[in-house]
């Protein structure tokens, strides 16, 4: 396998970089700036209440004061939050004022505030990342203005075409502000797959020449660096990146509004299915919660899981591994549990499913209208009337295509299913939102791998 020493040393760097503390000095007074969290000076004062003039306590209180200083220090340090529409509105008021993107759990608050205020054909939920950098681009080449374009890092991997063959300066050096939730930040604890990806995050933006630098986490320094990323993408005629770190953003909630009412959850619906498989039944799961509760669920009914390949990552690609595997076990019955945002996000799949998929492949798509895992901002699976996963599987070739709802109308299609000639595909509609104490996977992703194709390899 070839190794890449330069790449490897020159992400270390910039890791060590970016991680490093900045230390300012003022007169005797130092401050410290760290991610979330920030110190004022401690001022302290002689008997009378008085300010010392160098900021020193007199010899005679500096036993007394020793216990308070300590508590002051503790009392002076405090965490601090961007408001997401000051930030937004810090947006607008540069010019930066078309928002796409795909949510992101660390972006949420910020994402719940723009699909909530931003004016109409303002703000577009994109299907994929890559999506995202063309609307954008779009949008320039139409108004000559600069965009935002949101997403996780774990996204970088769709706009490196676009950003190579459409935005880059040698080609049509289009302009947008890329503004990334670091998942996986070093020095930090994530899930594998985010570590990965955040280590690997400044060395990718290097690579694709996109200068980038965090975003700061008070609206002062917010706001300087949109005037930096304003000044480059004007003056280069290029993207420029703000990378996110994890709570720099209080809290915002999207405001509820009259979406439909069905009688099951994401994680109601999954339990049913789980309830009607057969032993040998192969699960391939998408990912964020989805996986999660079905991990715990097996926990529950003392199971195991090896019969289930959790897609930690790799949004969009769920039934696209079903599809691999379904293939080559032509005897085992293959069901791909996925979500609409995921779905979405590669839509294509569905049509090399319905050209080449076998008959033991069963696709069943939970359609809660929502990016659920990340914030619950709508999909645009959530218009059921006017959006279909049954006559999309119908228009690429599926064998045959339904719905469901209730508890028995899921239990009568996943039994049908087992013995229905595929590729299927069930669509299940459920209410959005999931528990707040819901675990994560205590297996690795290599014991994952192991158990399961253990599993296939026995049946």
């Amino acid at each position: 396998m070839a190794t890449f020493p330069k790449t490897n040393r020159l992400c270390s760097s910039i890791c060590k970089l970016l991680l490093k503390q900045t230390k300012i000095l003022e007169g005797n007074r130092a401050f410290v700036l760290q991610r979330g969290l920030r110190t004022t000076p401690v001022i302290h004062q002689n008997p009378q209440g008085q300010e010392q003039g160098n900021g020193t306590p007199s010899k005679s209180n500096m036993k007394n004061n020793k216990g308070e200083t300590k508590k002051q220090n503790l009392l002076n340090l405090s965490e601090t939050f961007l408001n997401p529409g000051e930030f937004y509105n810090a947006c607008v008021g540069l010019g930066i004022d078309y928002f796409t993107g795909v949510p992101d759990s660390l972006l949420k608050d910020f994402c719940a505030y723009v699909t909530a205020n931003a004016p109409e054909g303002k703000h577009l939920i994109a299907a994929n990342e890559g999506n995202a950098v063309a609307l954008a681009s779009g949008y320039h080449l139409a108004t000559g203005k600069h965009s935002m374009v949101y997403l996780q890092n774990s996204g970088l991997g769709n706009i490196v075409n676009p950003i190579m063959s459409l935005t880059s300066q040698s080609v049509y050096s289009i302009p947008m502000l890329l503004f990334i939730g670091w998942r996986g930040e070093p020095g930090k604890r994530d899930e594998p797959q985010h570590s990965t990806q955040g280590q690997s995050t400044p060395g990718l933006l290097a690579a694709l020449g996109i200068p980038f630098q965090p975003l700061p986490d008070y609206q002062e320094g917010a706001e300087q660096a949109l005037l930096t990323a304003k000044h480059y993408m004007k003056k280069a005629n290029a993207p420029y990146a703000l990378l996110v770190k994890r709570q720099i953003f209080s809290p915002y909630k999207l405001p509820k509004t009259g979406e439909p009412q069905f009688p099951l959850n994401r994680e109601g619906a999954l339990k049913v299915i789980v309830d009607c498989l057969g032993n040998k039944d192969v699960v391939i799961s998408t990912t964020g919660m989805t996986s999660r509760e079905l991990f715990e669920y097996r926990v529950t009914k003392d199971m195991g899981h090896e019969k289930d390949f959790l897609t930690v990552g790799s949004m969009g690609h769920a039934s696209t591994i079903a599809l691999g595997i379904a293939l080559q076990k032509p005897k085992r019955q293959v069901f791909c549990l996925d979500g609409d945002g995921a779905a979405i996000m590669h839509l294509g799949s569905m049509a090399t499913i319905g050209q080449n998929g076998p008959a033991n492949l069963k696709h069943v798509i939970i359609n809660n209208g929502a990016h659920d895992s990340v914030g619950g901002q709508p999909s645009d699976a959530r218009n059921h009337d006017t959006f279909s996963f049954v006559k999309i599987a119908e228009g690429c070739g599926y064998k045959q295509a339904f719905s469901a709802t209730t508890e028995e109308e899921i239990k009568t299609a996943i039994t049908a299913m087992r013995s229905m000639e595929g590729p299927v595909l069930l669509e299940i509609k459920a209410e959005k939102g999931h528990r707040k104490q819901l675990g994560r996977p205590t297996r690795t992703p290599l014991q994952n791998k192991e158990d399961f194709m253990h599993f296939l390899a026995i049946g």
